[in-house]
């Protein structure tokens, strides 16, 4: 019974005294190499920029000089190039605001608080207090909106408010897609108060 009772009492010190090891354990390992976290740089930083982008009227050869015609001009306070990231983009952390024209060179006009692009997808990111206003006072305000370079296709799965001064209606919304210029677009869901003008 005694030797019973002292493997008990080694037992329970064994035990108290291996959790004790644990609960005393740190871990004091330095993070090194592969495994610690590598800070981000940009490569450039440009304050008070502006990109204007032209297209020629007629296909140049190496030494021919052609009119230009000025499609977009983008405007921010600063800009961030992270192009030599392996995936490339380029960011504009305190807004920025693009002057987009049409074939009639008529200006509409997109800013936002923040913005993404990202150079090897055509993708760009804009988020905060995103609002586009066309040439004939259409207006489209919503958080997030992406727009495809490649497709010249704009699409947002976030609330939206869309503005039609031509017809009077106000639409809410959530999602939505759509062309550059607003003659082709789709809610995904629509909600609130819509005035539609009849024709006789």
């Amino acid at each position: 019974m005694k030797q019973n009772i002292k493997n008990n009492l080694k037992c329970v010190a064994t035990v108290f005294t291996v959790a004790i090891l644990f609960i005393s354990c740190k871990d004091n390992y330095e993070r090194v190499g592969e495994e610690a976290v590598k800070p981000v740089f940009p490569q450039g930083v440009a304050q008070n920029f502006v990109l204007t982008y032209t297209e020629t009227i007629e296909e140049m050869s190496t030494e021919d000089s052609s009119n230009t015609k000025v499609i977009a001009i983008l405007t921010s306070p600063i800009t961030e190039d992270f192009d030599n990231q392996n995936f490339k983009y380029r960011t504009f952390p305190k807004g920025l605001k693009v002057d987009f024209f049409d074939e009639k060179n008529q200006k509409s006009v997109i800013i936002a608080d923040y913005g993404i692009v990202y150079s090897q997808t055509n993708l760009i990111d804009l988020q905060g207090n995103v609002v586009i206003e066309s040439h004939d006072g259409k207006k489209l305000e919503t958080p997030q909106l992406f727009y495809d370079r490649s497709n010249n296709w704009i699409f947002t799965e976030e609330v939206f408010t869309y503005t039609n001064p031509e017809d009077g209606t106000v639409m809410d919304g959530e999602g939505m897609d759509f062309n550059r210029d607003f003659s082709l677009f789709k809610a995904h869901k629509t909600f609130g108060l819509m005035t539609i003008k009849e024709t006789e």
